[in-house]
């Protein structure tokens, strides 16, 4: 018996419109993916070696800078700006340690955790802002760099002022260029280190973290013999608020610890070694920041501190020169170990997204012996020798920590999601409008807006009236939260107090974003809009949607 066939009508194919969001919509499985074509990275860090990545990260030369610059503005209460920061920077601490302990075995840090809780659009969008943000500070940190290189040269008598500005302070061309000869070669010296293999880079991380760390100690010990406790009088000189208006400023002197989430496929233990690496550096870090402060504002009184210099300065005030070369060093090893680890996640970065095809396969590849992603590694250390060899980047020094703080607000924001996610049960009935992951969304999103108005309106100096009602708002987005979603301790290492906690901490990130300069802000949207465009014509076409689940 025949059976007769109707004509055959295709389906009308979907529109670009429809097919964007699709695409936009895809989200990574919690399961560590499998080893892709391009090979994988060697397990070869220990806790040991994680904690020095991040303090390493961590602690560059603006502990002796920073501590003393902004002391002159809050006083000896830049002590309670650092501990206030520093305990902003635990809440996010906190959120990255649990991502890290649930997805051990991944590279990708920030934009992985992105993509696992949410979806491919909003990982792009955290991975670009990441990594202009690596770009520029690469850059910027290898011109410092190759300054206090020819400073420390110039001691030689014979190379005192002999020395031409383009080597390393910077020579102007045109207006608009900047030569520097000796910050690429110094970044090309460390892509080298880094291609040849974790192994060898980390044991360089190692020394130079050690060095500084110790210097620090020193300069710690010997000055808290200078100290004078009659400088710490009055303590807050201006108020409360320029100790909060400081806290603003030094919180981004710990920002670095996050690297050692991006370790994880090169931990030996991820599992238990993230989550104490990350909370061990910067745990260390605060300690250090805090008896600086201490010994800096009792040593000298904090008006008389130096601008360029305060920590030198106030040793050579008190007759001790010698602990001023020490600080030099120290400041040597600090930028040195911060370049290290900055490139280092840079490439592991593109490692990551290379995998999931938003850019092309080459950031994949791992090499067969070294076992590191030369391509990725020789591509960031290629761009920062061009921004650090031709611009003077510290012009856009101000434009940064959009990404880092964009970074740990999606990060917190990802631990309250990925709880949702592990529910079999549901408090929500069927005849809601909205469903319970859209609420809980809205709620986030909520909380991040009143962190934005609060930090504005505590900017530009509004009504200590509306600055509660904001904050008001966002305590019952909080309380929603709490009270409207069902949540489950994940395995391994929980953060605690979720979704309080995370929710505090997207509040302070936002809050801090809105105290950046205005350029921040502008910077911020134009990526944004550009990112858009390079996912609308490539991103989504070639993404890799096989490993890939709708959200």
């Amino acid at each position: 018996m025949r059976i007769e066939q109707g004509p055959v009508t295709s389906s009308p194919s979907p529109s670009c419109y429809s097919r964007f969001w699709s695409s936009a919509a895809r989200s990574k499985p919690l399961s560590p993916p499998p080893p892709s074509s391009g090979g994988v990275l060697a397990r070869r860090l220990g806790l040991f070696d994680l904690i020095l990545i991040g303090v390493g990260a961590s602690i560059g030369a603006g502990i002796f800078v920073v501590t003393g610059t902004v002391a002159r503005d809050t006083g000896p209460g830049v002590t309670l700006s650092f501990i206030i920061a520093g305990a902003s920077c635990v809440l996010n601490a906190l959120c990255y340690a649990e991502l890290a302990s649930r997805l051990p075995a991944v590279v990708g840090g920030a934009y992985m955790y992105a993509y696992s809780a949410f979806n491919e659009l909003t990982a792009f969008l955290v991975f670009t802002q990441l990594m202009l943000d690596y770009h520029i500070g690469a850059a910027s940190i290898a011109r410092s760099l190759a300054g206090y290189w020819v400073s420390v040269l110039e001691l030689i008598p014979f190379l005192k002022d002999n020395i031409p500005s383009w080597v390393g302070h910077g020579d102007e061309v045109l207006g608009v260029l900047s030569i520097n000869i000796l910050a690429p070669i110094i970044l090309g010296l460390l892509t080298v280190v880094l291609c040849r293999g974790v192994g060898e880079s980390s044991i360089l991380n190692s020394i130079m973290t050690v060095t500084k760390v110790l210097i620090v100690i020193f300069v710690i010990i010997v000055g808290a013999f200078k100290v004078d406790v009659s400088n710490w009088s009055p303590f807050a000189p201006h108020g409360t608020k320029s100790i909060l208006t400081g806290a603003t400023v030094v919180f981004f002197a710990y920002v670095g610890f996050d690297a050692v989430a991006n370790s994880a496929e090169e931990s030996k233990r991820p599992q238990r070694d993230l989550p104490l690496g990350i909370i061990g550096s910067l745990v260390i870090c605060v300690a250090l920041y805090i008896a600086v402060c201490l010994v800096i504002t009792g040593m000298v009184p904090y008006e008389h501190l130096g601008e360029e210099a305060p920590l030198a300065n106030a040793f050579t005030s008190k007759g001790l020169k010698y602990v001023s070369v020490l600080i030099s060093c120290g400041a040597i090893a600090g930028l040195t170990t911060t370049l290290l680890v900055g490139l280092y996640v840079q490439s592991r970065l593109y490692l990551g997204i290379g995998r999931d095809g938003l850019l092309p396969a080459i950031f994949a590849k791992v090499h067969p012996v070294r076992q590191t992603p030369v391509h990725s590694q020789v591509w960031v250390g290629l761009i920062a020798s061009i921004l650090a060899g031709l611009l003077n980047v510290h012009v856009l020094s101000h434009v940064l920590s959009v990404g880092s703080l964009t970074g740990y607000s999606v990060v917190s924001a990802c631990v309250v999601t990925l709880r949702w996610k592990d529910n079999k049960t549901s408090n929500v009935t069927s005849t809601r409008r909205i469903s319970n992951r859209a609420e809980g969304i809205f709620c986030l999103i909520a909380i991040a807006c009143c962190g934005c108005a609060t930090g504005v309106l505590f900017r530009f100096g509004a009504s200590f009236v509306f600055l509660i009602v904001a904050s008001v708002i966002a305590v019952f987005a909080g309380a929603t939260l709490y009270l409207r979603q069902a949540y489950t301790d994940p395995p391994g290492f929980s953060c605690p107090g979720v979704p309080i906690l995370p929710s505090i901490s997207i509040f302070v990130n936002i809050f801090l974003f809105a105290q950046l300069h205005y350029e921040a802000w502008v910077r911020f949207v134009v990526l944004s809009i550009v990112t858009l465009g390079i996912y609308a014509f490539y991103g989504q076409f070639h993404a890799n949607p096989g490993s890939a689940g709708e959200v």
